[in-house]
Formats: C-alpha cells, sequence, structure tokens
C-alpha cells in the first residue's frame, strides 16, 4: 500500500488545508486528481493563495470552480520587485469584488537580494487593504518574526483575522504573536524530527488559535518528494501535530478545522461536493 492508499484510509472525516498554492508546480497540471485524493483524505476545504499579479485570477477561476476551494490574493515579498506601477489598484478592485482573503503577504528577511523598505511599504499597503474591506490575511515570514510584531503592534487598526502560515518562529513569540491577534499555522516541517524549533512551537499554540496547513507544492512530509507535496497529506501533519501535544488525532482534527471555517468565513470557502 502506498503512502496516498494509506491517507486515503485514515479515518479523518473533517481536515481543513489553511493554506496550499494549488496554482504552482506540478498541481497545476495534475490538480484534478489531487482534489479527488484530498478529498479522499478527509480534506473539506483548501485555502489557495495567489502570491503575484500573474496568478491572481487563475487562482481566483479556482475559486469558482471548486466548491471547496477558498482564495486568498496577495503580492508575496519574494515578488515586490516585479509589481507592477497599479499592482494595489488591480488588488484592490479584485478584493472588492469577491469573497476573497488578502495573501500571501509578509516579510523575508532571507532573501539575500531585497529591499526591506519596499517589503514594508507593500505588506503594510496590504493590511490597510484588509482592514478596509475587513478580510482574513495569511501572513509569510522568515527571518523578520521581531520586525514583523513590531510593524502590527503599531496599526491603530488590525484585520479581523490573521495567521502566520508555516511557522518557522520560536515557540517563545508565539504567545507574542498571538496576543497581537494571529492564528498559527503548522505544516510538515514538524514531521522531520531534526527541526526541533518547529516542533517545540507547535505545542506551544494555544488550542483556538492553531491551524494546519500543506503549503503544497512545497514542504511535503517525510517521506515524500519536497516539492511534491499536496492538500491530500494534510492528515501526516495532523498526526505528528497531536502525537507532539499530547492530544488525540481526531480532536486536532476538529478543532483545526473549525477555527479554520471561522479563520476563513469571508473568502467563500465551501464545502467538497
Amino acid at each position: 500500500m502506498n503512502t496516498m492508499d494509506s491517507l486515503s484510509e485514515s479515518g479523518f472525516a473533517d481536515l481543513v488545508d489553511a493554506h496550499c498554492h494549488l496554482q504552482d508546480g506540478f498541481l497545476r497540471h495534475s490538480l484534478e486528481p489531487a482534489l479527488i485524493r484530498a478529498r479522499a483524505a478527509g480534506v473539506r476545504m483548501m485555502c489557495c493563495n495567489g502570491t503575484h499579479e500573474g496568478d491572481w485570477r487563475y487562482v481566483l477561476g479556482l475559486g469558482r470552480q471548486h466548491g471547496d476551494v477558498c482564495v486568498s490574493l496577495g503580492l508575496h515579498p519574494w515578488y515586490v520587485g516585479e509589481r507592477g506601477a497599479d499592482w494595489l489598484a488591480r488588488l484592490e478592485a479584485l478584493v472588492a469584488g469577491n469573497p476573497v482573503g488578502i495573501g500571501e503577504i509578509g516579510l523575508d528577511n532571507a532573501l539575500e537580494a531585497r529591499n526591506d523598505a519596499e517589503q514594508e511599504e507593500v505588506f503594510l499597503a496590504q493590511m490597510e487593504l484588509a482592514v478596509r474591506y475587513e478580510r482574513a490575511v495569511t501572513v509569510h515570514c522568515r527571518k523578520a518574526f521581531g520586525r514583523l510584531a513590531d510593524l502590527v503592534g503599531v496599526m491603530r487598526k488590525r484585520p479581523p483575522f490573521m495567521m502566520l502560515h508555516a511557522y518557522a518562529g520560536s515557540h517563545e513569540m508565539v504567545p507574542v504573536f498571538e496576543k497581537l491577534g494571529f492564528h498559527i499555522s503548522i505544516c510538515a516541517s514538524i514531521t522531520r524530527t531534526a527541526n526541533r524549533k518547529a516542533r517545540t512551537a507547535c505545542v506551544r499554540v494555544s488550542p483556538e488559535r492553531l491551524l494546519v496547513e500543506s503549503d503544497s507544492p512545497a514542504i511535503a512530509p517525510v517521506g515524500v518528494d519536497f516539492e511534491r507535496n499536496e492538500p491530500g497529506y494534510l492528515p501526516m501533519v495532523v498526526e505528528v501535530l497531536a502525537e507532539l501535544r499530547g492530544e488525540e488525532p481526531e480532536v486536532v482534527a476538529a478543532r483545526t478545522a473549525a477555527n479554520a471555517r471561522d479563520f476563513f468565513r469571508c473568502c467563500g470557502g465551501g464545502e467538497a461536493k
């Protein structure tokens, strides 16, 4: 029996993938089989994030085509230097006219070639857009957790829901971000026993702030090609997360699914048909 066969028999009836990129990598050309496998594994809702101007309309179309795909649109820090002069107006038009979240946005100090001032300007512009339209925000952060906390901490008003996806910060920063209003989303990095930082941090997250994600097609669980991840592998994340937290997998699955539905209620997410 292969890995995906075993997942289809995992017993989870209701999982929500809080963050994925169904438009990227192998998934773009093999999406339908991947969605079938995800549904067989118990994944009932997936939030697909756009990352640059070139994929926003494609991602929006995925949400319209599939009732169990909700959508967020944003300008990722990796693509800040490629933005057009009217990028923000284009994004606002899509947000204003559609039930979408804003993401993936954020800060990335791991990039060697970067402009920190531009990253922050683009990030804050999108945060303000989320405030204006009362939308959930999905945030990417690498090696900039202190700066992120500072920027969000001085905002006069914050978006109604904020998520740090694929959390890679320290366990000490978890309560800091929770106090700011963030949910914390956990990915398959915790399946690697050498990643003590991620495995320690996930235990610190409050139950009501906890989410799970695939971040597919990247960050696959141990035993899967790193760039061949898909939402159907989400049960592996839940199983390891439950073990680390000393909880029953079914409890973690139910709680994170409920948290995600509440988080994404503005984004048009639905159920598998």
